[in-house]
């Protein structure tokens, strides 16, 4: 899938810089998003969520694995512009 076609749909694919507007406000800010594949998430797909949900980690921190906001529902996050 082209980057433009991507960035035309507002998808957003791993490793993308992201806006996140959730319902924790103390954690609104930019992250980091990948894929979540804990039990909790992947409970969801198994009976048929098509929610696809996001772990959200800080780029700027030395350990780019430690998140911090879990199962993030799409809705909750806006690719960056900086993706483009």
């Amino acid at each position: 899938m082209s980057d433009t076609l991507l960035r035309t749909l507002d998808l957003v694919e791993p490793g993308d810089l992201v806006l996140y507007h959730g319902s924790k406000p103390e954690c609104h800010g930019l992250y980091m998003a990948r894929l979540c594949f804990c039990a909790h998430c992947g409970h969801a797909d198994h009976v048929g969520s098509a929610d696809t949900r996001y772990h959200l980690t800080d780029p700027f921190a030395e350990d780019t694995d430690a998140c911090v906001v879990h199962h993030v529902r799409r809705a909750s996050i806006t690719r960056s512009a900086v993706n483009a």
